[in-house]
């Protein structure tokens, strides 16, 4: 039975593809975050000096959710810190963590296929 080795995805750009090495760059950092929170800083920066790179592309949503996934992160965070006296922030913080992992590998994935996030 023959194989077919042709792409399920059109070939990108040369500026999609390097937008697309930069999210793939910010979702490592992510990744990292849980070893130095240094990372997860940088790949903020990094997310909003680039951001006007991937305006109307379908890249620009990667950089949305990465951005999104920063700040209600430090959000839910910064909750779980302060309730951690009453232990209910330890629940908080652990439920963080299992949302930031999971908005990494879904953004992840997505950008593997060469999928966009939001419907836009």
């Amino acid at each position: 039975m023959a194989t077919d080795n042709t792409s399920a995805h059109p070939p990108l750009s040369e500026l999609e593809q390097s937008a697309k090495n930069v999210a793939l760059v910010v979702y490592v950092l992510q990744a990292f975050s849980f070893v130095t929170v240094v990372t997860y800083l940088i790949g903020l920066i990094i997310n909003y000096v680039k951001r006007d790179d991937v305006a109307n592309t379908w890249i620009a949503t990667h950089f949305r959710w990465q951005i999104r996934t920063f700040w209600f992160s430090l959000l839910w965070g910064l909750i779980g810190l302060a309730t951690a006296p009453i232990f209910i922030g330890y629940v908080i913080l652990m439920a963080n963590a299992i949302w930031i992992i999971y908005r990494i590998v879904r953004g992840w994935l997505a950008l593997n296929d060469n999928q966009s996030l939001y419907q836009e």
